[in-house]
């Protein structure tokens, strides 16, 4: 749960930064938000799960 959190609002941070800085659209933003909800209920939303914490497991487990 932790993790969704933090990719949450990691995610916010970008899109706020591409907004005010790159010039993306409240419009733009508001699609791709519409696009996640869509994703997130439809069957490939467990797929994209596995990726994001296998990712998440591979960059946490880098040794500096």
């Amino acid at each position: 749960m932790a993790l969704s959190i933090s990719a949450v609002v990691l995610l916010a941070i970008v899109v706020f930064l591409l907004i005010r800085k790159s010039g993306l659209k409240g419009g733009h933003a508001v699609v791709c938000m519409l696009l996640g909800f869509y994703m997130a209920s439809s069957s490939i939303a467990p797929t994209i799960s596995e990726v994001t914490s296998n990712v998440a497991g591979m960059i946490g487990g880098i040794k500096f």
